[in-house]
């Protein structure tokens, strides 16, 4: 999950060009607040559950060397020096650990199941060969940090900025070769087509769907999806053009979609969430929206996140990757990886979900930021949808029969485009 406190006029400094794992200090006035998390107590705490876990008289320390703020805000993400004795040797390792954010911090989610991203990492670390970064241990309780957590392997890399959006130029990614762009996006397509491989998916990891109601897989997934809506309404208020895209949702459902059999779905599939090394996958993170579906609602993500970035870029004048990611080159290289053929038109629908998965984070995000006190409460709730004119667009294009007006927006159509100027921050999952 991504926060983006986006100014249209571009980076502050267009000569950075640093590694976007850990922030340098002149980026604080872009951060957005996630935690009101006693850091000082962190290392001691850490260190009393390593000494638990770790082989006796390990003696361990943990030093915290960083919070990653730059992607991601659905969880606190902290980088972790550990030292400790090992049959008589010292041992040093960096790890990395993912804490649920506690309630009174606004999280994201309703529910923040961190054992069900633990189990689905180690079971698509055993299973298949994307790059998930080793899980070590599992703290349940919250009895330790506040929370639950869970510890992982520090994997070196470098992922696509959040902060600001890599569409806005100035970072590597923008600035590599186009071979080398292309290489990233067939890469990261191929993570899809290996998640998706794995056999058995709807029995194998039949827990994701604990609590969701409906007859298919997608039937649960947009129960959960609904849930989260009304959960991100009742902190900052209800969307009309949300309301009339699940009303859309619900007269074109996918029935053919949602007959297939279902995959393991990444969930939060973008690039966003990758670490890459030489512009290939190193590390496959934030496994939060995994579950069990149809294999277009990743294909979608994947398309769309890009998409929302690059309306960003050039609602801010600038040209953005237009080449980047396209649906039909991510859907031919699909194809070509497994086989399976899936149409644009078959996306459509996907595409209005993503769109309003999309509606739910900004809710969240939004009403953190009204939380913390980094934002004045918008005049309306679209206001902080950076992506309302692609929804208003896949709504319109459908022939749906809202418009602008239905949808309670009227003549205030632009807002969300300009919200930037008054530093309102955007999300992805």
């Amino acid at each position: 999950m991504i926060t983006v406190p986006l100014d249209p006029s571009g980076p502050s400094d267009p000569s950075d060009t640093r590694s976007q794992d850990v922030p340098d200090d002149d980026s604080e006035a872009l951060r957005l607040r996630r935690s009101s998390r006693d850091a000082a107590q962190v290392p001691g705490r850490l260190a009393e559950f390593l000494a638990q876990v770790l082989p006796a008289g390990a003696e361990p320390e943990v030093a915290v060397e960083a919070g990653i703020d730059q992607n991601g805000m659905s969880s606190d993400t902290l980088i972790c020096k550990v030292t400790w004795r090992e049959c008589g040797a010292a041992r040093t390792r960096r790890f990395v650990a993912r804490v649920a954010p506690a309630e009174h911090d606004v999280p994201v989610f309703p529910n923040y199941r961190l054992d069900h991203q633990y189990a689905v990492m180690s079971a698509v670390a055993e299973l298949t060969s994307v790059p998930v970064p080793p899980v070590r241990w599992m703290e349940p309780t919250g009895e330790v940090l506040g929370a639950p957590f869970f510890l992982m392997e520090h994997v070196e890399g470098r992922v696509p900025p959040d902060v600001l959006p890599y569409t806005l130029g100035s970072n590597w990614l923008f600035d590599g070769p186009p071979e080398a762009q292309r290489r990233l996006q067939e890469e990261t397509v191929s993570v899809l087509a290996e998640v998706h491989g794995i056999p058995d998916a709807a029995e194998r990891f039949a827990f994701l769907d604990e609590g969701r109601r409906g007859d298919t897989a997608l039937r649960r997934h947009l129960d959960w999806c609904r849930r989260w809506y009304e959960y991100g309404a009742a902190g900052i208020g209800r969307s009309a053009l949300v309301e009339r895209a699940f009303t859309w949702l619900e007269a074109n459902w996918p029935t053919e979609a949602d007959r297939r059999d279902p995959v393991l779905l990444w969930g939060d599939a973008r690039i966003g969430n990758v670490l890459y090394e030489d512009f290939r996958p190193v590390g496959v993170l934030d496994w939060e929206m995994t579950a069990v579906g149809p294999r277009e609602l990743d294909l979608s993500w994947l398309v769309f996140a890009h998409r929302v970035f690059q309306h960003m870029a050039e609602s801010a004048g600038l040209p953005g990757i237009a080449h980047l990611l396209r649906e039909e080159d991510v859907l031919d290289a699909y194809a070509r990886r497994t086989g399976i053929r899936v149409g644009a038109d078959d996306l459509r629908w996907f595409h209005v979900y993503s769109a309003v998965m999309w509606c739910c984070v900004f809710l969240r995000t939004g009403a953190r930021q009204l939380h913390f006190g980094e934002i004045a409460r918008p005049p309306e709730t679209e206001a902080l949808f950076y992506h309302r004119a692609l929804l208003e667009r896949l709504l319109d294009d459908a022939g749906d029969g809202g418009g602008a007006e239905a949808a309670g927006t009227g003549d205030a159509a632009g807002t969300a485009e300009a919200a930037g100027d008054a530093a309102y921050g955007g999300a992805t999952a």
